[in-house]
């Protein structure tokens, strides 16, 4: 024992008589997603492969190792303690106007602020393409999609790269503290948590002059989600018309900072120099 260093101590080797490389991780068993972590992790920016791109491919690899079926059992135990999320359910509201309607909001408006950045980035109401949810966890991932860019408004997320952090760290406090069933809540993260790790690998190993902003970004998420309502169950649309406070304090959003990252983001983006 003296002659085994010190961290390497308490290995115990697993024989298999298996050819191929097997663990008792899903994920790490999927030579997929081994790809897309390494990539995502160890890769600089560029414009050939954005990281709207990488996540659209995550998606598919996620969707080969979920157990579905076990996904709705839970949600099923969830909505008979959970009466917020039963009434979500229940309710079943989809969105499914178009970015003119937005128009004439008011400037400073939920609305408004929508209307106006997604204007000047050409952005979709809709992140993936349409499908009709015929499942809880489909309806879930569609409303996540159809409400992450209100997200960015009223968690304080400026729309761009480092302001992506902190609709991704208020979803991977907020999900957990109003999910009772830590295993949903934890199968409910798990593209928040592989997304963020793009900006939180990356920006040490390949922006670190803007490691700072990225760390105070994250905290800004976290405080949102630990102090706030069940933003992620809001009908946000119903505030297009409201002033950003005054959305904030009707949906129960506390802790938000409206902090200006655009020179950081494009520094991690690679569209200006450090």
């Amino acid at each position: 024992m003296a002659d085994v260093p010190y961290l390497l101590r308490g290995i115990m080797p697993v024989g298999t008589d298996s050819s191929t490389l097997i663990s008792s991780s899903k994920y790490l068993n999927s030579a997929a997603l081994r790809e897309w972590v390494a990539m995502i992790a160890l890769k600089r920016n560029g414009p050939d492969f954005p990281p709207a791109a990488e996540m659209h491919e995550l998606i598919g690899i996620l969707n080969s190792l979920r157990d579905f079926d076990h996904i709705e059992a839970m949600f099923h135990a969830e909505r008979k303690i959970n009466k917020p999320l039963d009434d979500w359910f229940n309710a079943w509201h989809i969105s499914d106007y178009k970015m003119a309607e937005l128009k004439d909001c008011a400037p400073g408006t939920v609305g408004g602020i929508y209307h106006e950045v997604a204007t000047a980035g050409n952005y979709e109401v809709q992140i993936v393409p349409y499908m009709e949810p015929r499942t809880q966890f489909e309806f879930f991932n569609l409303r996540s999609g159809q409400t992450h860019d209100y997200e960015h408004i009223l968690c304080g997320g400026g729309f761009n790269s480092m302001g992506e952090l902190i609709p991704y760290w208020y979803r991977l406090t907020n999900v957990h503290k109003h999910i009772h069933n830590k295993e949903l809540a934890g199968e409910l993260s798990v593209m928040s948590i592989l997304g963020t790790m793009r900006y939180v690998v990356r920006t040490m190993l390949h922006y670190p002059q803007v490691w700072e902003t990225a760390v105070q970004c994250m905290q800004r998420g976290m405080a949102v989600g630990q102090q706030s309502d069940a933003l992620f169950l809001a009908r946000m649309e119903d505030t297009w018309h409201l002033p950003l406070a005054e959305a904030r304090a009707k949906l129960g959003v506390r802790g938000a900072e409206d902090v200006d990252t655009t020179r950081e983001g494009a520094i991690w983006f690679g569209t200006i120099a450090a």
